[in-house]
């Protein structure tokens, strides 16, 4: 329900409805608000200057330097950390800085994101811009993600090309950089100022430029890298034939002896009975194929995939008191006190929340794999997971189904009581449940 309802803040006027039938995948919209301040709070140049003054931003790692000029994109990218007096001084000189992970800075961003990416059901990732009055940072190009540019300050002009080829639509890869003579006319010519908003999906062409009179900073917020029906049949067809060998002795069959005669392209208009017998068997076995599909399993696959691509969650203060994250263990007195975790039959526990954990039936054994110890930095951790016995599968299958109502630890599906509480313990520990009330100490 928050995702959807900061989804329809995101679009707003528009539906998220009537954007999802005519703009999605299909083309670009434009939202004008006449609002400056819409995006009030989200991300500004103050919050980039003092994520440079905090020493964390590194060249190349966190940001780029980029300009283009002439029909030429270059990067100007030192070594080592983005000091202020460096970085400043090439965006006064006419360069762009793009910051490729503000939710690594920016709580803001971070919590902005961690919401989308349940909307999406796909990571939601974000660049910034800052552009200097008059210049342009990025030659034109298409890329493989659905793109939301909100213009937080100052003003930019944009022009949006449709895809070149049926080949270019929707496409699986990012192109190379475009020069102008590639282009042809835009299909939208416009000016973003502050608080507008402008979509357009994967494979449409854009560029943008700064006006002589004012600077611009834009957070582009992308989503959909990779989530297409290709990319889910590249998980399921292997799978699927895997399946089919062992269980299917038509898969198995031996090709014919002499089909390397009259199979081929040197072979391809050859009017032959054997090749089209050859064909059809081709044909037979394919469509027997689905039938070994294992479509939730291979789900499953890229559910793993997204858990690993994920944020972790943005903590309230309640979430935080009744979870391992506000467990009171500390050194006092010279020594550790407040370390044992002690859970009983009617401690009452939830999922901390819905879409943190994915249960995954894997060759090596029932993995849980859940969010709460990623990083804010995409792919800075391994995926995290825990092994399972396979016993413990229906409490889990159980909790997600309660959620979001509590339930008693006695009510966990586990043969005994000691188990029950030894599987609490355990997903309290990672941060995977919490407590209706903050675990009393003695």
């Amino acid at each position: 329900q928050r995702a959807a309802e900061l989804f329809r803040w995101l679009l707003a006027p528009v539906a998220p409805a009537e954007f999802l039938g005519r703009h999605w995948e299909r083309a670009p919209l434009l939202v004008r608000r006449g609002d400056p301040g819409y995006y009030a709070g989200l991300f500004s140049t103050a919050d980039f200057d003092a994520a440079l003054r905090r020493g964390e931003v590194h060249f190349g790692t966190h940001l780029d330097v980029t300009s283009y000029a002439e029909g030429v994109r270059e990067t100007h990218n030192p070594s080592g950390r983005a000091l202020p007096a460096v970085v400043w001084d090439f965006y006064q000189n006419g360069c762009s800085l793009r910051l490729l992970c503000p939710q690594a800075f920016s709580p803001t961003v971070w919590h902005f994101l961690s919401i989308l990416q349940e909307q999406f059901g796909s990571m939601a990732g974000a660049n910034t811009y800052l552009t200097p009055p008059g210049t342009q940072g990025f030659a034109p190009h298409y890329d493989d993600i659905e793109a939301f540019v909100l213009q937080l300050e100052g003003k930019k002009h944009w022009c949006v090309y449709s895809p070149r080829t049926d080949a270019e639509v929707l496409p699986q890869f990012s192109s190379a950089n475009l020069t102008q003579a590639e282009l042809g006319e835009p299909m939208l010519e416009t000016v973003l100022e502050a608080g507008d908003l402008l979509y357009f999906p994967r494979g449409f062409i854009h560029q943008g430029n700064c006006l002589p009179d004012a600077h611009s900073l834009h957070i582009t917020v992308s989503s959909y890298q990779r989530n297409s029906w290709g990319d889910f049949l590249e998980k399921l067809l292997p799978a699927a034939l895997q399946m089919a060998l062992e269980e299917d002795v038509e898969f198995r069959r031996g090709l014919p002896m002499d089909y390397l005669r009259y199979m081929g392209v040197a072979n391809s208009d050859t009017v032959d009975a054997r090749r089209t017998a050859f064909v059809e068997k081709v044909q037979s076995l394919i469509k027997k194929l689905v039938d070994y599909a294992p479509i939730d399993a291979a789900v499953d696959q890229r559910a793993k995939s997204f858990l690993h691509d994920c944020l972790p969650p943005v903590l309230t203060q309640s979430e935080k008191a009744q979870s391992v994250y506000g467990f009171p263990a500390q050194w006092q007195d010279g020594g550790p006190c407040n370390v044992d975790i002690l859970m009983t039959k009617d401690t009452e526990v939830r999922l901390l929340r819905h879409g943190i954990v994915r249960l995954c039936n894997e060759e090596s054994g029932v993995m849980l794999y859940y969010t709460t110890e990623n990083s804010r930095m995409y792919h800075k951790e391994e995926p995290k997971f825990l092994e399972l016995d396979p016993e413990y599968t229906d409490s889990i299958e159980f909790l997600l189904s309660s959620y979001p109502n509590h339930v008693s630890v006695d009510n966990l599906p586990c043969e005994t009581l000691e188990e029950k509480i030894s599987l609490a313990t355990l997903l309290f520990e990672k941060g995977i449940l919490t407590t209706k009330k903050p675990l009393a100490q003695v």
